[in-house]
């Protein structure tokens, strides 16, 4: 096992790094924030045109042809740049399910849509439940003259509110083990019945309840085996976790050197306050979470890239980046003082994201649960 980057790796970093400090700045993040759309479509469209929303894509669906652990580096520089948009549901999400279950007409069209940066899309999977298990996806799909009617509600919905394209996971069968049962459709956004309302989160990043009122789609719309689609979910589920770890892992590095930076330069009482020892020992404790947590997830990364028996170490990896995220933007205000509680300092965006993120794919306590019983308990 390798992790170091190779040098297109490091070419990918690099240029990623200096393309979200140009266009990318806090000032437009904040911006986002109060943005209905929550993201900027000049933004969208050069990451378009550097391949980025196609980086995992095959080039023969019109992608830039990368692997996951390429995605991991770039997820992790947009962590740290605090981008805000759909591309996470689209280029990460949606780009998954559509590999792992969609047909040939499938990938062609909306594959190379994504590429392009023309299509939108998000995952409603999760429900008033708030799990990621299938006995937990209420939502029905009944077959009635020759397509799909799909009553239910979902939570959480990332983008939806721009979306063009939403994957939706619904029950077509009522009888048999739910995961038994769970079939995924492509939903035209723009479906009479569907109903999108905003949600407010702590990270104001763009959650939305998504009501289907008897949405009729097209039979060919089906993504994946009618009724056997779960071990897809469940597969797509681990790459966005660790897809979701290093978005975080990006962040927390980010406030770590933020902090550095402001211990060595705010004085108090004639010097710095990072020359004070117990200052000292708290930056280095976040030097020692931070990269903990970033090594539990590229190790994690690797695993599932190289096909190999991994849940124990998403977890691990999940659960070690929450708390490394949550500690260092904590840590983080503090030392800043009473500025870094402001909501126009930056830290506080990392802050937000911080705790918003912990929860998504599995907060720690679900983790510690999933690392317990690979343990045999």
């Amino acid at each position: 096992m390798n992790l170091d980057l190779t040098e297109e790796q490091q070419m990918l970093k690099t240029s990623a790094r200096d393309f979200f400090e140009k266009e990318f700045p806090k000032t437009l993040v904040r911006e986002m924030e109060e943005d209905a759309a929550g993201y900027s479509p000049a933004v969208w469209s050069k990451m378009a045109e550097l391949g980025w929303t196609g980086l995992i894509i095959p080039e023969e669906y019109g992608g830039s042809g990368f692997g996951f652990m390429d995605m991991v580096i770039l997820l992790e520089e947009m962590g740290r740049a605090c981008l805000t948009g759909p591309f996470f549901s689209t280029a990460v999400l949606s780009s998954l399910f559509l590999l792992e279950a969609g047909n040939e007409d499938q990938k062609k069209g909306l594959l190379a849509s994504i590429a392009n940066g023309q299509a939108i899309m998000a995952l409603a999977l999760t429900e008033p439940s708030a799990t990621f298990r299938a006995d937990g996806i209420n939502t029905t799909a009944a077959l009635d003259k020759g397509g799909y009617v799909i009553k239910g509600t979902k939570l959480f919905v990332h983008d939806a509110h721009i979306a063009n394209t939403l994957i939706c996971a619904a029950r077509t069968r009522s009888w048999g083990p739910a995961s038994e049962s769970i079939s995924l459709f492509l939903v035209d956004a723009s479906s009479a019945g569907l109903k999108i309302t905003p949600l407010q989160s702590i990270a104001d990043d763009k959650q939305n309840e998504v009501v289907f009122d008897a949405v009729t789609v097209p039979a060919e719309n089906l993504l994946g085996e009618l009724n056997g689609v779960w071990p897809v979910v469940e597969r797509v589920l681990q790459y966005s976790t660790v897809a979701k770890c290093a978005e975080m892992a990006g962040g927390a590095d980010w406030a770590l050197e933020a902090t550095v930076e402001y211990s060595k330069e705010r004085v108090q009482y004639g010097r710095p306050i990072g020359s004070n020892s117990s200052v000292q020992h708290l930056l280095a404790d976040m030097w020692l979470e931070v990269n903990m947590a970033k090594r539990y997830m590229y190790y994690a990364a690797w695993l599932l890239a190289e096909g190999l028996p991994c849940a124990m170490e998403i977890a691990a990896a999940k659960t070690t980046v929450n708390e490394a995220y949550k500690h260092a933007t904590r840590m983080g205000v503090q030392l800043h003082g009473g500025i870094g509680t402001t909501r126009d300092h930056d830290m506080g965006l990392y802050y937000r994201r911080s705790r918003q993120a912990a929860i998504l794919y599995g907060d720690s306590d679900y983790c510690h649960e999933v690392v317990a019983r690979q343990m045999g308990m």
